[in-house]
């Protein structure tokens, strides 16, 4: 029975990892293989407001974790191993699993997934050695539960002291228009009058952008000297009133991030968020009745990185 649950639990998770989510309707639009070797972010220590409105980072690393505390109980159960032995074949297997995915365009090869998978793993296997322990199934079950409430509080206080120390967003928002174009010149943007998209009312804070009565218009700028590490954010949408056409694309460093047009798009306001290893370019191309507006970014850096 336990070797039937952990294969199906394990078929379960490789369908995640390899098939849901759409993966395949997008390895057509994938144009390369991504590996991401250095850790973007830890597991957060959460604050009052992160507990009470958890974003779907917070969700998904969570997730993370947690799907594969399972395998720390059931593997045990199989077979007698020692935590190392058990910790080394683990990993090598998501080290394995999480490189045919970048090689399949299924994926990315991701270390974040990497340490928190193995993680996962690890509090299960924890929980089991903690736990199992009465004679009484019931019992079991109830110090197993404990046991991964507390380890899974003690991980996630202890990684979000390390994302403190080592992680800092240095930055708040920058609206591009307080950076200089492509010609060297200050970009003020259009005027900030509020239109509405889909009858809801929209007030731009900081900028906005559009073709101008022009068919077509491209703003590129400079997002600073070397490489940055940033979360690129923008608005878009088509006002009431006027057709529905146009198209929008956003490229950094010569790769196409978004091209969305009309056909594409919901008929109300609507953001792009984009996280980006190293930006230093920014072109956006604006065609027909398309609107962006505050269009910024927040820059990440880390104490490791001179």
């Amino acid at each position: 029975m336990i070797a039937a649950i952990t294969i199906s639990y394990t078929v379960l998770i490789l369908y995640f990892i390899f098939l849901a989510f759409g993966r395949l309707g997008t390895v057509d639009h994938v144009t390369g293989y991504t590996f991401i070797f250095l850790p973007d972010s830890f597991f957060r220590l959460p604050g009052l407001s992160d507990l009470l409105h958890p974003t779907l980072m917070d969700l998904v690393d969570l997730g993370n974790i947690a799907a594969f505390i399972p395998f720390g109980l059931l593997i045990p159960l199989l077979y007698r191993t020692d935590f190392i032995r058990f910790m080394i074949l683990f990993i090598l297997s998501i080290l394995v699993i999480e490189t045919i995915q970048a090689l399949t365009l299924l994926g990315s090869f991701d270390i974040n997934d990497v340490i928190q998978n193995s993680l996962g793993a690890a509090v299960g296997f924890g929980a089991y050695k903690s736990g199992c322990r009465y004679r009484r199934i019931w019992s079991n079950i109830a110090a197993v539960g404990i046991a991964i409430a507390i380890l899974m509080l003690g991980i996630w206080g202890s990684f979000g002291v390390v994302d403190k120390a080592f992680t800092q967003e240095l930055s708040e928002f920058v609206a591009i228009n307080e950076l200089q174009d492509s010609t060297g010149q200050p970009s003020e943007g259009a005027k900030l009058d509020p239109f509405e998209i889909g009858g809801q009312k929209v007030v731009p804070q900081y900028n906005v952008y559009s073709a101008e009565g022009r068919n077509i218009e491209t703003y590129t700028y400079m997002l600073g000297k070397g490489n940055k590490e940033l979360y690129l954010y923008m608005n878009y949408g088509i006002p009431d009133q006027e057709d529905f056409r146009g198209s929008i694309t956003v490229t950094v460093d010569g790769q196409v991030f978004l091209s969305m047009s009309a056909e594409d798009q919901p008929h109300e306001p609507d953001m792009f968020g984009l996280y980006l290893e190293r930006a230093n370019k920014l072109t956006i191309t604006i065609e027909g009745n398309e609107k962006l507006w505050d269009v910024g970014f927040r820059e990440m850096e880390y104490s490791w990185r001179w």
